[in-house]
């Protein structure tokens, strides 16, 4: 069994699992923190960007005026923004037969996969897991084709180049492989071969393993999945979390037992407590707009935004907010607001009940029906002549780089009165922050992540009991800038396996059983005997039939299909085997004492025994014989006499058992 590791970041995994003749890729997450190195894309032509000047090296050797742009000693590419894909010359990509994802958020590098790979499998997620991730691809392509950019930079990107360029460009990994983001018409291609499955469904794969999602309790249809055979199991946790949010809990009881956990998906913010942010969040927000500033809230169309919006419905009133506009502006607002009031069934039992009585699960609608939350596709249109300040905006991307944030980023900047709330824990708001400066706009920093932390998942791990636990190198040592929290690091025995992007591991257990069915009648005709209290024995002579990664004892009469002579293929078999009646087996240990008394009784008295590592050797002087007493077998040795061969023989036979 091996696990080739594709990714490098921890939270946006990509691995593949060959596990007995399948080859199973376990997510596709998209590495979007690339779109840091390049300069936004603004939806209205911004003065400030355009006049940047242009990165020439010190000595003047190296002259990238038309490709990188400096903006508060930051370099920056000017160019469409590219994105860092999973690796592709580990293994061919064209044998991977299914690909099972976690999470939405982890299935947004599927069109690079599926498109332009050669493959021909499944995907399998859930419902909710498909359509919002479909809504985050949509979204995506929106923010780059309405503001396409004529030039590609591609010189700085020599190996040669690069190695001179200013930091954090100079580190950029893999930049050769980076890639403009897909079409919609991959997208719909890329989804088109997804199929839906439910928490605790079996799907059978080709007959070998057996694949079921449950329930991760992250967002809504994340899932961890369970791989498994009849006598080995693999658990694949990627983005859980313990926490009573909006989702279904989070099913720990079905990962017991598992031969490996492979572990992914902790969360990025150890040290931040989702509720004091939450709070955090809600303070931060009220003195803005007491002061008369906007606030505005970079973040995804789905998953946090939700609770953001939970939270405030329950602060509106209390903080004397109650005639401030909330404005939700993406091109899939509309729908992510209504998708997450339908999937019923995902969500936590408490939103389930408010189904049936019948109430919306999500405050939200409520603050859409009484105007205090206003979504658009975009800020052109209705927005434009309904937009009154101060208010509070929830827009994308959190990266800062493209969609609709970078047109506030360009309008409020430039006041101390607003102030930007960063809650998203994907991007380091000091590099999101970097192409803006200087910046006059207060900043805040409440990441809220919900996902497990070092000791939930330490108890977690306790509880479940995995043999072996596999998991991304970062997690087996403290981060780079807190080297002495010991606590924030995985500490287990014994100690999991790191990977690494580009790394191939051969995971620590080797398949010893297969399950092999046997046919009633040939069952009907078996005679166990009893070797032993409580347990018997029984031979079987029988044809096995394997097919489909299932094995089958059939009768020996069963014989293969007899094809019709042709030229190009030769009868399979002209005539059925001979099967011969096969000799009885034999069990037990001959005890050397009763057997030298039994050769006397039968005037064999001259017996010298030597003792060997394996046994006795009997040496039966007067007959110039030898036996060889071993565990594993007896050896009568006895030249040109036939009669006292047999008759030994039939001694040895009295102290063992036939089957």
């Amino acid at each position: 069994m091996k696990l080739y590791c594709l990714s490098g970041h921890p939270t946006l995994p990509c691995n593949v699992l060959k596990f007995k003749s399948t080859t199973i890729m376990l997510d596709c997450g998209l590495d979007t923190t690339s779109v840091l190195n390049f300069l936004p894309l603004p939806l209205v032509h911004s003065p400030r960007l355009s006049k940047l000047p242009g990165w020439v090296s010190k000595d003047g050797t190296l002259n990238l005026e038309k490709e990188l742009k400096e903006c508060a000693g930051r370099v920056f590419v000017d160019s469409q923004p590219e994105f860092c894909l999973p690796e592709k010359e580990l293994l061919d990509l064209s044998t991977i037969d299914v690909i099972l994802i976690s999470n939405y958020h982890c299935m947004m590098a599927l069109p690079y996969i599926t498109e332009h790979t050669g493959f021909t499998g499944t995907v399998y997620a859930t419902e909710p897991t498909l359509q919002i991730g479909r809504l985050l691809m949509e979204e995506l392509v929106n923010f780059m084709e309405r503001v396409p950019k004529a030039q590609s930079a591609t010189c700085w990107k020599n190996k040669e180049i690069q190695r001179m360029l200013p930091g954090p460009l100079k580190d950029a990994v893999e930049v050769w492989t980076w890639k403009r983001c897909y079409s919609m018409q991959e997208v719909n291609s890329a989804l088109s071969k997804v199929q839906l499955v439910g928490y605790s469904q079996k799907v059978e794969l080709f007959g070998a393993v057996q694949v079921s999602p449950l329930s991760s309790g992250y967002s809504l249809g994340s899932s961890n999945w369970i791989i498994q055979s009849h006598y080995e199991k693999v658990s694949y946790v990627s983005g859980s979390s313990l926490l009573t949010t909006h989702p279904q809990p989070m099913d720990q009881s079905s990962l017991k037992n598992s031969d490996v956990l492979i572990l992914t998906g902790l969360t990025q913010m150890p040290t931040a407590n989702p509720d004091g942010m939450l709070g955090e969040f809600c303070s931060n927000l009220a003195m803005t707009i007491r002061a008369g500033g906007n606030v505005l809230v970079p973040c995804y169309s789905s998953g946090v935004i939700y609770d953001l919006l939970e939270c405030l419905y329950q602060f509106i009133e209390s903080a004397n907010l109650g005639t401030t506009p909330f404005y939700f502006i993406s091109p899939v607002a509309n729908s992510s607001l209504e998708f997450s009031q339908i999937f019923a069934e995902w969500l936590c039992h408490n939103k389930q009940s408010k189904v049936y009585l019948p109430e919306p699960p999500f405050p939200h609608a409520e603050l859409i029906q009484t105007n205090k939350l206003k979504h658009y596709p975009s800020i052109h249109g209705d927005f434009s002549s309904e937009f009154r300040q101060p208010c509070v905006v929830f827009t994308g991307h959190p990266s800062l780089r493209f969609g609709d944030v970078v047109h506030f980023m360009e309008l409020w900047g430039k006041s101390s009165l607003n102030t930007i709330i960063f809650t998203e824990p994907d991007f380091s708001y000091l590099d999101a922050l970097a192409p803006y400066q200087p910046l006059a706009m207060k900043c805040v920093y409440c990441p809220i992540d919900t996902r497990l932390n070092f000791h939930q998942v330490s108890k977690l791990l306790k509880e479940v009991q995995p043999l072996h636990v596999v998991c991304p190198e970062q997690y087996t040592q403290p981060p780079l800038t807190q080297s002495h929290r010991s606590d924030l690091m995985l500490e287990l025995q014994p100690p999991p396996m790191p990977y690494r992007r580009c790394s191939v591991l051969n995971l620590p257990f080797r398949r010893c059983y297969e399950r092999v069915y046997i046919l009633p009648e040939l069952a009907n005709s078996l005679v166990p005997s009893e070797i032993k209290p409580g347990v018997s024995l029984a031979t079987v002579s029988a044809v096995l039939h394997s097919k489909d990664n299932k094995h089958t004892l059939q009768t020996s009469m069963v014989f293969p299909l007899l094809l019709p002579p042709s030229k190009k293929r030769k009868r399979v078999m002209e005539e059925p085997p001979v099967v011969l009646a096969p000799k009885p087996l034999l069990s037990g240990a001959v005890p050397l004492d009763a057997f030298l008394a039994t050769l006397q009784k039968h005037g064999i008295t001259e017996v010298k025994v030597e003792e060997t590592a394996d046994g006795h050797i009997l040496h039966l002087q007067a007959e110039d014989t030898l036996i060889q007493l071993e565990e594993d077998g007896t050896h009568i040795v006895c030249d040109n006499n036939e009669p006292l061969r047999t008759t030994l023989r039939d001694l040895v036979l009295r102290f063992l058992q036939k089957l």
